[in-house]
């Protein structure tokens, strides 16, 4: 069992930065993969960034790639997400997820998920 924790949305102006933090409990953090999605309201959740179990790779979806960074502390199990340049169109809940060792970008195929934090950007 992996419990997810989020937390560092807020509100921003558009061109500042956020970054976001998941906290994950239980010893086998290290063996997954861990993502971050959002969703905005009246839209169905999309994945933003993903980062494979050793840390190796790392995926982005077209819309944040240069300005979100996806990084992991295996000794703070903790995973992060490096928000820049932030855009209105980047308002939603975010989402960290822990999932298959590889890495996928369909949420469906994580197995636990944390409870969400608002992440809001003003223009």
């Amino acid at each position: 069992q992996v419990q997810l924790v989020e937390s560092g949305g807020g509100l921003v102006q558009a061109g500042g930065s956020l970054r976001l933090s998941c906290a994950a409990s239980g010893r086998t953090f290290s063996s997954y993969a861990m993502g971050w999605f959002r969703q905005a309201p009246g839209k169905e959740r999309e994945f933003v960034a993903c980062i494979k179990w050793n840390g190796r790779r790392t995926d982005y979806a077209d819309s944040v790639k240069g300005r979100f960074t996806i990084s992991r502390d295996s000794a703070k199990n903790t995973v992060y997400l490096q928000m820049n340049s932030l855009k209105p169109e980047d308002t939603a809940v975010y989402y960290c997820a822990a999932g298959p060792p590889a890495a996928p970008v369909t949420g469906d195929e994580y197995d636990y998920w944390g409870q969400g934090t608002q992440v809001t950007v003003s223009s």
